[in-house]
């Protein structure tokens, strides 16, 4: 079959991107899904600093690629040898298909299954093969996904299946932006009633971060972020205090509002200078998590004797060390209950045509979560 596809053809494009325009709506052709492969029409899709890394060239890929990897969409065809989803099915898609086989995936990590990593960093589905052809030539799929088009073929383990009373439009958020955030509170922090938590980086991650500690039942949080109107969204979300990055008195202010610094410190921006800054903002003792990529030629410093005196924890945490078929539609559920507010963290909807301009917004961070939306 035939569909309209964001197909990106070149990395760290000048900005502006709608003017550069590295991103071009094209006809490609779907091929068939496969064995354990499904066809998705893709309802909206969330654009996300995941997806910006690979646009500006922190991140590389397989060039040309269809990008976008947040999304939810409605079954329409399932391949040989699929029975756990059928057509009409909604689903959520996830950016790192758990093979089941591998020893992370034996041992409850999917985030770490490793032939999905090979899979991904080739442009390929799970199982190794590519169904996207653009003037006759198969194209890459990012992390398996490719959402940013009207329809996509991934990997059945690329799909979570959802409860249908949820609207397509919110459903996207907890691939990506909700399972991370939330995830690195819940999952990597195991962060216990009571903590306090500082936030560094307020977008769709960071917020989805500042609510799981809020629905944790922390004791005191704090959001850190550049931007005003982020500051300003998260004490609309519940924050009890928050400081702009650029403060020379942040840490300061951060240790007597909270007696010492975070119990927990989450970096959710991609960046060093941010990572060092949450670190600084964690009390002794504390554990800082990191959910952000940056480019992989940068390095962080800290204190090496202040991490071993202080008994300092760092940790990584890849989408979230989630479960994706177990978390999703827990924290679904918890949205539906009022506990979640994720929509709130829904920004603008957009066509596919203004993609590149959505990049541009992203890049700037006056956006949260904007929503590419097919009818």
């Amino acid at each position: 079959m035939k569909c309209r596809a964001a197909v990106l053809h070149a990395m760290g494009a000048a900005l502006p991107y709608a003017e550069s325009k590295p991103i071009r709506i094209e006809t490609v052709e779907l091929e068939a899904p496969g064995p354990g492969e499904v066809l998705v029409k893709i309802a909206a899709a969330g654009l996300c600093h995941s997806d910006l890394s690979v646009v500006n060239g922190s991140r590389p890929r397989p060039l040309p690629m269809v990008i976008g990897h947040e999304a939810a969409g409605v079954v329409a065809e399932v391949g040989p040898g699929v029975s756990a989803l059928a057509p009409g099915d909604h689903v959520v898609f996830v950016f790192v298909p758990s093979c089941g086989a591998c020893i992370p995936c034996n041992e409850g990590r999917p985030a770490l299954c490793e032939p999905a990593a090979a899979a991904n960093g080739a442009g390929t589905l799970l199982g190794g093969a590519r169904r996207i052809k653009l003037n006759g030539e198969y194209v890459g799929h990012h992390v398996g996904v490719s959402c940013f088009a009207e329809y996509a073929v991934v990997s059945q383990c690329s799909l979570v299946k959802v409860n249908g009373k949820l609207p397509l439009d919110q459903a996207a958020l907890f691939g990506c932006a909700v399972i991370t955030g939330v995830g690195a509170v819940v999952n990597t922090a195991a962060m216990k009633m009571g903590a306090s938590a500082v936030i560094v980086g307020l977008g769709g991650t960071g917020l989805a971060a500042l609510l799981g500690a809020i629905a944790t039942g922390a004791r005191k949080t704090v959001g850190v972020d550049l931007l005003q109107s982020k500051l300003d969204l998260a004490l609309e979300l519940g924050a009890d205090a928050v400081f702009r990055a650029d403060d020379p008195d942040i840490v300061a202010k951060v240790k007597t509002l909270t007696g010492g610094g975070g119990d927990f410190a989450f970096e959710c921006v991609g960046s060093e200078k941010a990572m060092e800054l949450a670190y600084l903002l964690t009390r002794r003792g504390g554990t800082t998590v990191s959910s952000g990529l940056s480019d992989p030629s940068r390095r962080f410093s800290i204190q090496h004797v202040n991490l071993v005196a202080e008994e300092r924890t760092i940790k990584g945490s890849y989408l979230g060390s989630c479960v994706p078929r177990r978390d999703i539609p827990e924290y679904i559920e918890l949205f539906e209950a009022g506990i979640l507010p994720v929509d709130k963290l829904m920004s603008e909807k957009i066509t596919l045509e203004e993609v590149n301009e959505g990049f541009d917004r992203l890049h700037t961070g006056e956006t949260v979560r904007q929503l590419i939306c097919f009818d």
